[in-house]
């Protein structure tokens, strides 16, 4: 085959090539890998390990994933995560029924959420479960005497308003030591519950001071520690100490010193991830104290309804005057979810007093848990 023969073939096959390549090529301006894809199906994750992709239904469409507050409703009942051995806050009564200030917290929001204060589900967690119950998902909202911090607020999960402002201080057996300061306690032994912020205020506190910390991992062996005589004394926010003491069998040789070590800001905590589910957790806690505010409690929540003329009332009861649109809240819940639940568990001031206040062993005085206009810390955003 002559040299000009064999150039002319070469130039006809790469011309061939050429236009091949030209049929797939990208339109003028559309980018194009370095490095080819491999293809994936988009149920799938490179590798074999399982995807976060939503699946498609039979008509093609991606299926929605469930919010919490379907998955509630769903359900029929809210988990809610809860001390279970706090007097005032949440313990098991003689009778088996999980009872307390944080308990009734659970039975607002189911209430609210499901129209049924009993359609609870109480799962006792200890200090250190916290975070991974809320983390994993095992359970719907924390109501547990847990302290608002920075480090909980963005690790395990959303902070709903403040039901109970405390802050920590120390009780002292008065047969064991003469302390009426915390300065006077060097060297003593102090009972204190491990995975709490009790424990890391406790070392700031008595950092100039030598000290022994006595650690436990759950809140009964801590109690118990104290009142068998292996502390001096034992720390924790102050309502607990209170509530913890009444148990005492000589509550009276037990002294809870005066300064307050913290700030204890205590109320329910949301799984992240869901804003939805955080609104409602948010506005339950709103609703009883507004209700309070407003003067709406358990026994006249029905009168109300039928006889206000407030508007500010008529929204939060879901009344709907004559020639008005309806109110719509956007949190997905019933128009009259707020009498529902105040007629189910009563106002802040009722959830309060109930529980704490005069007539309970406890007695405590409201102080920072008052309404704004009693000089306390408890106020609600506007319902509109």
């Amino acid at each position: 085959m002559s040299r000009s023969r064999l150039s002319f073939i070469t130039l006809m096959v790469l011309a061939l090539v050429v236009t091949a390549c030209g049929d797939t090529a990208p339109s003028p301006g559309a980018s194009q890998p370095a490095v080819s894809q491999p293809d994936v199906d988009p149920t799938e994750s490179v590798g074999g390990a399982p995807s976060t992709a939503p699946s498609e239904s039979q008509a093609g469409e991606p299926a929605p994933s469930a919010g919490r507050l379907a998955q509630v409703q769903d359900r029929g009942q809210l988990i809610c995560g809860v001390n279970g051995s706090l007097p005032g806050f949440s313990f098991l009564d003689e009778d088996g029924q999980n009872t307390g200030f944080d308990a009734d917290f659970c039975r607002a929001l189911a209430a609210a959420v499901l129209g049924d204060p009993e359609a609870v589900e109480f799962r006792a967690i200890n200090a250190d479960q916290r975070g991974p119950a809320l983390q994993t998902g095992d359970i719907d909202v924390l109501i547990r005497n847990t302290t608002w911090t920075v480090s909980r607020d963005t690790a395990w999960g959303l902070f709903a308003p403040t039901t109970f402002y405390d802050g920590q201080a120390i009780m002292v057996n008065s047969t064991l030591v003469d302390a009426t300061t915390i300065d006077e306690l060097e060297g003593a032994a102090i009972c204190v519950q491990s995975g709490t912020t009790t424990e890391l205020n406790l070392a700031d506190r008595f950092a100039a001071l030598d000290y022994q910390p006595i650690v436990f991992p759950e809140i009964d062996p801590t109690y118990a520690a104290y009142e068998d005589g292996r502390c001096d004394a034992v720390t924790s926010d102050r309502s607990q100490l209170v509530a913890r003491r009444t148990a005492f069998a000589n509550p009276d040789e037990h002294v809870i010193l005066e300064e307050v070590m913290s700030k204890e800001p205590l109320g329910p905590v949301a799984p992240l991830g869901d804003d939805e589910w955080f609104n409602v957790v948010k506005w339950v806690v709103y609703a009883t104290i507004e209700a309070e505010e407003q003067g709406i409690d358990s026994t006249n929540v029905a009168d109300m309804v039928e006889t206000s003329e407030n508007p500010v009332v008529q929204r939060l009861l879901g009344v709907t005057p004559e020639g008005t649109d309806p109110f719509e809240s956007g949190l997905g819940l019933e128009p009259d979810w707020v009498v529902t639940m105040i007629g189910a568990v009563g106002n802040y001031a009722e959830i309060y007093d109930r529980n704490l206040g005069p007539g309970t062993p406890f007695d405590l005085e409201r102080g920072l848990n008052s309404l704004w206009t009693d000089d306390g810390l408890l106020y609600a955003p506007p319902y509109r």
